[in-house]
């Protein structure tokens, strides 16, 4: 399972995407302002895989040194493979 963020790490929407992606072990694709949240100090308690849209973390001014070093970039081509091979897509929060 396969859990997309786009909102930000302070709104309710995003805490509720990254609580359910967590409790549900499932993976994250982070995408928008959702990229925030794959800088290091917030995956607590998380064990699932990470995807990070690549252009939006450059577009935000996030570098591979504020981020998890787990954390897989991504483009918009691996967005679409990662949901189209996946049985169940929870999102956008």
């Amino acid at each position: 399972m396969i859990t997309v963020i786009k909102s930000s790490p302070d709104t309710p929407e995003g805490k509720r995407g990254f609580r359910l992606a967590r409790d549900m072990a499932s993976d994250m694709v982070l995408l928008q302002n959702g990229v925030y949240f794959a800088q290091r100090e917030r995956f607590e308690g998380f064990c699932g895989k990470v995807y990070i849209l690549e252009e939006d973390m450059r577009l935000r001014g996030l570098n591979d040194k504020e981020i998890l070093k787990d954390a897989i970039k991504i483009d918009y081509d691996g967005l679409v493979d990662l949901m189209v091979e996946e049985e169940k897509v929870i999102g956008m929060f």
